[in-house]
């Protein structure tokens, strides 16, 4: 027999065999409700002689309130054509989306060498798929990259030697060749990080093959109970005394179910989402560390300062950072620094730094121009270009008149994180050996601090004034001060990945708290034997079962009819 599934453009079939519902609407009760023994006794013989069919009236209420009384204006009438014969046989029956499923066949054990190739898979899947082993391998994980924050990245070995001295080890065993040999210079580049996350990989997809995959399987599967016994085990099981398996259908269709009838039994179900949702939070997983692997073995990485007017090659300034890095044409792109500028606060502390860059081709045209800053990159070609520091190359003077003269600016070391720039104007002899001059300090590009032969302080200029100062006989003026961009240069191209993964990890995280509730019911006679069970909200799933099943109307037995008592007679 096959499995029906109740939908509100299609009739119900019978829950017995050859049992038929009438279409026809709810008519008033005009038999006044009679029974009998003797009127039980004719039911019994009419089944062992002659089939035959009679008519009962029948009034809708709640079958768990039989307690309260009903008037008759609230009686209802109801043709309903008994079955001719006996329900089948209650036994317990699974079925597929076909209605049946075959029995899957046992395996034999195996012998020898065969044998053991043939357990071995699975043996090394049930490793894997082992719940401490995984989360062991993430508190390793973590544990790593928390080192990885500890310790300086991509340094030269000269600096590891300094910080961790064999003199004085950190610990007492931590020094300079851990670092080194275990590649804890490059954290997340280095074998022990990599192969713990294809090892973190593999137990995933262990897990979501031998454990997430065969319970949707299962979810998924028409499983109809054809024991009372089997489904009074659930974890929420009524029976109905005097209720159809049809009007139960209906009701649980309207709550979002998807309902299944076979002959005396139902199969009903929601909220499967749910039971995919935590292979879609391992694929998520795999995808976030897929993108963080080609991340650390794909990309390129680059650092130049550029002062205001000089141009560099893409390609010239990044290298490599892993053995899956392929530059692109890309790579070929000349960049401009059209213009170095910065804004200030009140206080004359610097706000923020922005750079006018120019993109040119090959053949020298610009191709793309933008106006950068810190949180402001620019991206072409899968290079992404940061804002990320600044200082001064040159200070731009006019001596007596002459000039402009370009002063390079060196930086000059203060306590603290404050930056400190200074230049040398010689005056006089410049060939001799010991010369002598005007200095100049400079912390930004507003102004400039000047001083004499003697180190005596002698004047602080703005640069945009263009205004005059005379030191020691000599006329200075500032015509400018030339600032030089601190830029970023990268490409990650596991980037995408990282982010798809994170989205998708939000969503079927947020889908894994549906819950998937499973429901079985079963004809019994003029009972209806339900059960069943969910996942999540244990606590509510009783609740609004209790609700659901006060909707299911009772049929209540009345007379006989006389044509019924004659044929009988």
């Amino acid at each position: 027999m096959e499995a029906l599934n109740l939908n509100p453009t299609t009739t119900p079939k019978s829950c017995l065999p050859k049992t038929y519902f009438l279409k026809a609407p709810l008519l008033p009760c005009t038999l006044k409700p009679t029974f009998s023994p003797h009127n039980c006794q004719i039911h019994r013989h009419s089944f062992k002689k002659t089939p035959f069919s009679f008519t009962t009236a029948c009034k809708l209420k709640t079958p768990r309130d039989n307690k309260k009384n009903n008037t008759k204006s609230n009686k209802i009438a109801k043709q309903i054509i008994l079955s001719e014969g006996e329900p089948p046989p209650l036994a317990e029956e699974s079925g597929g989306a076909g209605g049946s499923e075959e029995a899957p066949a046992k395996l034999g054990s195996g012998s020898g060498v065969m044998g053991l190739v043939k357990r071995l898979p699975r043996r090394v899947l049930s490793v894997l798929s082992y719940l401490p082993l995984a989360i062991g391998e993430m508190f390793a994980i973590a544990g790593l990259m928390a080192l990885g924050t500890f310790i300086d990245q991509g340094e030269a070995p000269d600096f590891y030697f300094d910080k961790y001295p064999e003199s004085n080890p950190v610990l007492g065993i931590f020094t300079w060749r851990w670092v080194l040999t275990l590649g804890f210079d490059h954290m997340f580049t280095s074998p022990i990080f990599l192969a713990l996350l294809a090892l973190l990989g593999a137990s995933l997809m262990a897990c979501t093959y031998t454990t997430q995959i065969p319970l949707v399987k299962v979810a998924r599967r028409w499983n109809f109970l054809q024991s009372s016994e089997a489904i009074n085990k659930q974890e929420f099981s009524e029976s109905l005394p005097r209720a159809s398996i049809q009007d139960l259908g209906v009701v649980l269709m309207g709550a979002g179910y998807e309902v299944f009838l076979k002959g005396p039994s139902l199969y009903a179900f929601r909220g499967l989402a749910g039971r995919f949702a935590p292979i879609g939070v391992h694929l998520a997983m795999l995808l976030i560390m897929v993108g963080g692997t080609l991340s650390a073995t794909g990309s390129f990485k680059g650092t130049v300062t550029v002062p205001q007017g000089l141009n560099f090659v893409i390609g010239d300034v990044m290298g490599p950072i892993g053995f899956l890095s392929k530059p692109t044409e890309a790579f070929n792109t000349e960049v401009h620094v059209n213009r170095f500028y910065m804004t200030y606060y009140d206080s004359g502390e610097v706000s923020q730094f922005y750079t006018d860059l120019s993109l040119l081709d090959l053949e020298g045209k610009e191709v793309l121009r933008k106006t950068i800053s810190v949180n402001n990159p620019l991206r072409y070609g899968g290079i992404t270009i940061y804002q990320t520091d600044w200082s001064i190359s040159a200070l731009q003077v006019l001596k007596d008149n002459e000039g402009p003269f370009n002063l390079a600016v060196a930086p000059l070391k203060i306590n603290g994180d404050k930056k400190l720039y200074g230049t040398f104007l010689p005056v006089g002899d410049v060939n001799s050996p010991d010369v002598k001059g005007i200095s100049m300090l400079a912390r930004d590009l507003q102004s400039i601090v000047l001083y004499d032969q003697e180190g005596k302080f002698a004047g602080i200029r703005r640069p945009s004034s263009k205004l005059p100062i005379e030191i020691d006989g000599t006329k200075v003026v500032i015509v400018d001060a030339i600032g030089s961009s601190g830029l970023d240069l990268k490409t990650d191209p596991g980037v995408p990945v990282v982010y798809a993964g994170f989205g998708a990890l939000m969503l079927t995280t947020c889908i894994s708290f549906l819950s998937h509730s499973q429901i079985w019911a079963i004809q019994d006679g003029t009972a209806v034997i339900v059960g069943g069970k969910t996942n999540r909200a244990k606590g509510e799933f009783p609740e609004e079962m209790n609700r659901l099943l006060d909707r299911v109307p009772e049929l209540v037995n009345s007379s006989l009819s006389r044509q019924s008592d004659s044929i009988v007679g």
